[in-house]
């Protein structure tokens, strides 16, 4: 079984993403192979994958220090603020719909077998 590192913050804005990046930057220097991996994403800025998935443009940016190709896999849901209380949800890179905070709830459950 893979090694795993978790990277946990305070909250948003503080820098987990762009420590993630350097971390997979060195690693993958020093010979070790990593993957960049964030279950669940709420960010408006996106990258589309060569398999013409939607993923967190952060994730991109990780993948891409680890030197890897971006891929659907490593940001499996990405939700984008359409509203103070509504997003849109996408699972496995593709688009499944718009829905407020309470719809969302009730689906998690669903979406976390993505």
């Amino acid at each position: 079984m893979a090694k795993a590192l978790m990277i946990q913050g305070t909250g948003s804005g503080v820098g987990k993403s762009v420590l993630v990046a350097g971390l997979c930057r060195v690693l993958r220097d020093i010979g070790i192979k990593v993957a960049p991996f964030k279950a669940q994403n709420m960010a408006l800025n996106s990258f589309i994958t060569k398999e013409g998935g939607e993923i967190g443009r952060a994730q991109a940016f990780q993948a891409e220090a680890a030197g890897i190709e971006p891929c659907n896999d490593i940001n499996p849901i990405l939700l984008k603020a359409t509203s103070e209380s509504g997003c849109q949800v996408i699972l496995n890179g593709k688009v499944y719909g718009n829905m407020n905070a309470v719809d969302y709830y009730a689906f998690k459950d669903e979406a976390w077998k993505a």
